[in-house]
């Protein structure tokens, strides 16, 4: 199985899946952001302040989804741990 969480410079990510959607979580010092995409893998990627939080934006590339997540998160992008199965997620 694919690794689900990641760590690097202080941040966390965690990715799960439920039953409508497939969910990338980051955690920096209590800060939090999330990544969400239907479970069918087709939708548009939604960037979240939390997991359950409301819809802020949505992007077709994971690279712009990541940007803002960092954005939220006040970090750079490259600093962004993604764990190996997210890495297929956006379109």
């Amino acid at each position: 199985m694919a690794n689900r969480e990641a760590t690097a410079t202080g941040i966390t990510a965690r990715y799960r899946e439920t039953d409508t959607e497939r969910l990338l979580t980051f955690d920096a010092d209590g800060q939090t952001a999330a990544i969400a995409q239907n479970t069918e893998g087709y939708a548009m990627l939604k960037v979240r302040p939390s997991a359950d939080g409301d819809e802020l934006e949505r992007y077709y590339g994971f690279d712009m989804a990541l940007d803002h997540v960092a954005e939220l998160l006040g970090v750079s992008p490259n600093d962004l741990p993604v764990p190996e199965a997210a890495a297929d997620m956006g379109m």
